[in-house]
């Protein structure tokens, strides 16, 4: 009974090591709050605009929120985008902000 208990916490620890294994943003096991490029437009890099959105997550059980680029540049009122930036806030899986930024004119 106890070898079967330990292999399972050790199944368990493995699979939380592990989940973060094929992500696209830098991710902290504790504590992510990472800003990462999305993509870059033409332009000398100024802007008059900054567009952002938003999605929550709640425990890794519940997401909601629109942080998609064209929710942003909506919300911005950009209209020619120039380049667009993500932001990733997580603390253990409790509580997450991911936030695009979408600069423009």
């Amino acid at each position: 009974m106890k070898k079967k208990l330990n292999l399972a916490l050790l199944s368990g620890l493995a699979v939380i090591l592990l989940a973060g294994c094929a992500t696209i943003y830098p991710v902290g096991m504790l504590y992510s709050d990472v800003a990462v490029p999305v993509t870059v437009g033409t332009g000398d890099g100024s802007y008059s605009k900054v567009g952002t959105a938003k999605t929550m997550s709640y425990f890794t059980l519940i997401a909601t929120g629109d942080s998609s680029i064209e929710a942003a540049a909506k919300n911005g009122g950009v209209t020619r985008i120039k380049y667009v930036d993500h932001k990733v806030k997580n603390f253990l899986g409790i509580y997450g902000e991911y936030t695009t930024y979408v600069y423009g004119d």
